[in-house]
């Protein structure tokens, strides 16, 4: 198994989040210079990450380094908390590596936060479903007394009303995968060379009648799992198709 290129970015967290990205990035410039050369800094703005950010640097040590010196230190008015970043960046792999190398580093990172969005939405629509509390759902917890209708007496209570679909990009993963967007005349052989590559392939289920799609299975949903992380984003037909994977839904 080939061995995972070591991290030169050191991911920042605990930034004051008011300070605007550009005053912010100039700052840590100025702090980071010092244990090597930066070829990056990403400030998150979006108001989930705020308060982060990821200093690359053009090799390992200087990013270990910066970790070890700069740990704690503060930078307007609050101590910054250091660690590695858990994969390497894309300027570091546009500096290191091809393009085809960061077109799959792409796919990958986008399979990630995909599949991390999915876990999380499944849970929200577990939450979602849960039955309420006894005292909530029919009585009045102070006295024991059955809850007054909200919508007034003689109104037909409406039921609860379906829940809303998960988009195809965030579903939880499964062994089967539902394949989009090919190229008209892309056929089961195309497309098995593509996805059986992968452990635990098992077919590719053409659909009769429909043009541009196809589901693909595995034995294992970390087959699956592997499969969409390389193949999600695919050009094919010489750039003609961008290839769209996701989990069959359930």
């Amino acid at each position: 198994m080939a061995s995972v290129p070591p991290v030169a970015t050191v991911y920042v967290r605990n930034l004051e989040e008011r300070v605007k990205p550009e005053p912010l990035k100039q700052a840590l410039r100025t702090i980071f210079s010092e244990y090597g050369t930066i070829i990056d800094i990403v400030a998150k703005t979006n108001l989930k990450a705020k308060g982060q950010a990821f200093i690359v640097f053009d090799n390992p040590e200087s990013a270990a380094a910066a970790i070890d010196e700069v740990q704690g230190f503060d930078l307007f008015d609050k101590p910054m908390h250091l660690a590695l970043a858990r994969t390497r960046s894309d300027a570091t792999v546009l500096t290191t590596g091809n393009e085809e190398e960061f077109d799959l580093h792409k796919r990958r990172r986008i399979a990630e936060k995909d599949k991390k969005k999915a876990l999380e939405t499944a849970e929200e629509q577990k939450r979602l479903k849960r039955p309420m509390p006894a005292t909530a759902a029919g009585a009045d917890a102070s006295g024991g007394r059955p809850a007054r209708n909200a919508r007034g007496a003689g109104l037909k209570p409406t039921g609860a009303g379906p829940a809303a679909a998960v988009p195809d990009e965030y579903l939880p993963p499964n062994r089967i995968l539902f394949v989009q967007n090919l190229p008209d005349g892309f056929d089961k052989d195309a497309l098995t060379s593509i996805f059986g590559r992968f452990e635990g392939f098992r077919e590719v289920r053409m659909v009769p009648g429909r043009q541009g799609i196809a589901f693909v299975e595995y034995e294992a949903e970390a087959g699956a799992i592997t499969a969409k992380e390389n193949t999600a984003g695919m050009a094919l037909k010489n750039g003609e198709k961008t290839m769209k994977v996701t989990y069959q839904r359930q």
